[in-house]
Parts: C-alpha cells; structure tokens; sequence
C-alpha cells in the first residue's frame, strides 16, 4: 500500500472477495469469436488467465481488446467459443464475478470522493454511513487521506484514478478488468500511477486483465502479456516478464532485460499487423 507520496507501506491490504470460491479468479477464454454485424474483431481467439494472474493485452487499435473485456464480464455474448470464470458461465454469472474500471475515471460530479469510492458498496444494499466507514478505512493506504470530502473537480487526474481503482476494488470482486485505465494521463502522472498499482497488486490477491496500447505498462504491470493481431484479433504471441513486479518503475523498466522483452513485443505486435 501507498502512503501520501506513493510510497508503499507495510500494512497489507484487506479486501474481502464476498465469499469467492478458489476457483473463482480463474478465466478461460476458448475459440472465441465475434462481429459486429460483418465486422469481425475477434477470430478464435483462446486465452487462460490462473486465479490472482495479471494478464495484459496489447494489440492494435480495433483489434477487439476492450470488446473481450465486456465478453469477459458478460455485457456482451460471443458469437462462437467459451468463456467461464471459476463455475460461471452464464453472462449474469460472470458478471457477479468481474469488477470493470473503464478508461474514463466515471466518478459522479454531485459525489465526494469518498461517496464515489462506496458507490459499490452502496449497490448492494450497504447504507451510507457503513460504506463510508469501510471506504474511509482505506482512504490513507491508497494516498487519499484528507480528500475524502473533496469533490472529482478537485482532485487530480491521479487521484481520480486511485478513487476509481478503490471503488472497483472495494467491490469485492475476485476478477478485475482494467480498460486503459491511465490512457488520459500525463506521462509522470501515467507512470506514478503505473507504481501504484503495482505496489497494490503485490498485496492484494485478484485476478487482473489489463488492457492497454502502451507495451512498457503492460510488461511492467502484467505477470504475462498476450499480444494480439490486427483485426481480426487473434493470439500472435504470450511474454513472460521475468523480473516481480516491484514499485521501483524506473529500475524495472531501465534493465537490459526488459528492453529486450520490449523489443520482442514490438517484433509481435508489427508482424501481427501484416
């Protein structure tokens, strides 16, 4: 966890997952595919995602990597293949499982940030008071201490992104599906929130899917990195980062050996194009 200026600190995090079975983190995309109309943006496309996995997903634009999200989580349905989390594979099913952070922060303007951070729990039936208390809780461990009156105009762009991130976490959902959650931000902010989220991941325990454009976050933040092709979207490569994911971006990233895994991600992602 973080404190004020970004700093982990040593007291875990403690998010319940609502009673989740063990196998409810697990994802398994098979031969999916799907069109809108006779556009077709996904071809065949199989995945495995292991319970607490971070996995990210680069590919060009309008390859079908936000569509698979909302495959994933069940707001749409695929035309062919699979797609289960744990048990679930019903649409309502799995999205009772998967907590969804768009690219846009969509903090409500009337709401404090406090109140934008309870939202979750407030949509099942928490009254205000409770979900403020147990938002309250975590306000200091995401760098958020002394804000939680502060209105989404007042708070900067990370900021509105940390508020975000904790009301998708407090959700209690063991699958998170994290869209392009930084694209909005400046280059410092983007990489300071880059740190953040790793250090939260290191210490909460869920299920990551993690699409994004930029390859240096994805190599950074992810356990693994699918890269797909152009559209249609289909497999054309799996990475492994071989370095944890630590808070230290900038030692991460400057390492012979992620320049080499960047470098082998950029060969996949131009010869996907082709």
């Amino acid at each position: 966890m973080l404190t004020r200026t970004g700093a982990p600190t040593k007291e875990p995090l403690s998010i319940a997952t609502n009673g989740a079975p063990p196998d409810a983190g697990e994802v398994r995309i098979a031969a999916v595919e799907h069109a809108f109309a006779q556009l077709q943006v996904l071809a065949g496309l199989s995945l495995r995602v292991a319970p607490h996995e971070v996995l990210g997903i680069v590919g060009p634009s309008g390859c079908g990597k936000s569509t698979l999200l909302e495959l994933i989580a069940g707001l749409r349905e695929p035309d062919a293949g699979t797609i289960a989390i744990g048990t679930a594979v019903e649409p309502t099913e799995r999205l009772a499982r998967c907590a969804y952070l768009p690219q846009r922060d969509l903090l409500l303007p009337w709401y404090s940030a406090i109140d934008n951070a309870g939202l979750a729990l407030r949509n099942r039936g928490v009254g205000r008071a409770e979900a403020r208390r147990q938002a309250g809780q975590l306000f200091e461990r995401f760098g958020l201490q002394g804000f939680e009156r502060s209105r989404p105009s007042e708070l900067s762009g990370g900021m509105r992104q940390r508020v975000a991130f904790l009301r998708t976490l407090i959700a209690g959902k063991p699958v998170l599906l994290l869209d392009e959650p930084f694209a909005s931000l400046d280059a410092i902010t983007r990489g300071e929130m880059q740190a953040w989220l790793a250090a939260a991941l290191a210490t909460e325990p869920r299920t990551v899917i993690l699409v994004t454009h930029d390859v240096e976050e994805a190599l950074y933040l992810s356990d693994r990195v699918a890269v797909l092709s152009s559209r249609p979207g289909r497999l054309v490569s799996e990475l492994t980062p071989h370095a944890p994911r630590t808070s230290d971006r900038a030692a991460a990233i400057t390492t012979p050996e992620f320049g080499a895994l960047r470098a082998e991600a950029m060969r996949a992602l131009r010869e996907g194009s082709r």
